[in-house]
C-alpha cells in the first residue's frame, strides 16, 4: 500500500480518537435521550416549585412539595393505591374489548371488499364523535357501573386502533403480500405471518394512541360517575378531594395521573417496540 494512503488511513484514525476525546463525560450521558427528558422533567418541575412559591396561594396552585406530601398521604393510608387499581381494572377491561374488536373488523376489512366499506363507513360515522358524549347514553343502557365505563372506554379504543391496523396492512408492499401468497398462507395465517409484522410500526402507533384516548376517557368519565355514584377510580378522588378544597390533594391525583402515563408510554410500550419493530427491522 502507498505511503501516502497509509498516512491518510493513519490521520483518519487519529481525528476519530481526538473526536472521542474531545467529548466529555457529560456530553456523552447528554446525548442519552433518557437524560435529556429526564432533564426537562426535572426543569419543569422546579419552575412549578418556584411559581407556586412565589404565588403563595394553596387554593390555586400548591407547591410541589405539598402535593408529594398530599400524595404520600394518600398513599399511605391506601386510599390512592385503591382508586389507581379501580381506574386500571377498568381501563384493561374496556381497552382489550376495544383492541378485540378492532382486530376483527380490520381482518375482515382486509380480506373482503364488503368489509373494508363496513369499516371505512362506521370510522367515518362514529369517529368523530367524543367518547364522553355517549356517556349519557351509556348510563340509560348499562346504569351506573363497570358497564357503562367500558362502552365509553371501546368506543374511545375501537376506531384509533381500526384506522391505524387497517392503514398499516394497507402499506404493505404487494411484493411482500405476493411472498406469503406463493408460500400458501391464506386467512389468518396470511394476516399474521405477512401483514401484521410489516405493518407493526402503524399498529403500535394506534395502539398508543388508543391508550391515550382510554385513559383521559375513563378519568373524565369517572369524575361524573364520581358525581353520580360516589365511587370510582381516580377521576372520583380528583372529585372529592375537590369538594373538600384540598387542592393540594387534586394535584396529587393530576400528578398520579400523568406518572401512570408516563410509564406506560416510556416503559411498557418501549419495551414491546424494542422486541418487536427494533427486533424485525421494520422501524420507518
Amino acid at each position: 500500500m502507498p505511503a501516502n494512503i497509509l498516512m491518510r488511513a493513519d490521520h483518519t484514525d487519529q481525528t476519530d480518537e481526538d473526536l472521542a476525546i474531545r467529548i466529555s463525560p457529560l456530553q456523552a450521558l447528554w446525548q442519552n435521550g433518557a437524560v435529556r427528558k429526564t432533564g426537562i422533567l426535572l426543569a419543569l418541575l422546579v419552575i412549578w416549585q418556584v411559581y407556586a412559591v412565589r404565588l403563595d396561594n394553596q387554593l390555586l396552585f400548591p407547591t410541589l412539595t405539598d402535593t408529594l406530601s398530599a400524595l404520600w398521604r394518600s398513599i399511605g393510608d391506601g386510599t390512592l393505591l385503591a382508586r389507581i387499581a379501580a381506574s386500571l381494572k377498568v381501563l384493561l377491561i374496556g381497552y382489550g374489548v376495544g383492541v378485540a374488536l378492532a382486530s376483527v373488523l380490520t381482518i375482515v376489512a382486509i380480506n373482503t371488499r364488503l368489509g373494508t366499506d363496513l369499516l371505512e363507513t362506521l370510522t367515518a360515522t362514529f369517529n368523530p364523535l367524543p367518547a364522553i358524549a355517549l356517556l349519557p347514553l351509556a348510563l340509560i343502557w348499562f346504569g351506573l357501573g363497570v358497564g357503562s365505563l367500558v362502552f365509553v372506554l371501546v368506543h374511545s379504543v375501537l376506531w384509533a386502533v381500526a384506522l391505524n391496523t387497517h392503514s398499516g396492512f394497507r402499506s404493505v408492499s404487494q411484493t411482500l403480500r405476493m411472498v406469503g401468497q406463493n408460500y400458501g398462507l391464506r386467512g389468518l395465517r396470511y394476516v399474521f405471518r405477512i401483514l401484521v409484522p410489516a405493518a407493526f410500526p402503524t399498529i403500535l402507533t394506534g395502539l398508543k394512541i388508543g391508550w391515550a384516548f382510554a385513559w383521559r376517557t375513563l378519568i373524565a368519565a369517572e369524575l361524573v360517575f364520581g358525581v353520580s355514584s360516589g365511587q370510582g377510580g381516580l377521576g372520583w378522588y380528583i372529585f372529592e378531594n375537590r369538594n373538600v378544597l384540598d387542592i393540594p390533594a387534586v394535584f396529587a391525583g393530576l400528578l398520579t395521573v400523568i406518572v401512570i402515563g408516563l410509564v406506560v408510554e416510556n416503559l411498557i410500550f418501549r419495551t414491546i417496540e424494542r422486541h418487536t419493530i427494533q427486533k424485525w427491522g421494520v422501524q420507518s
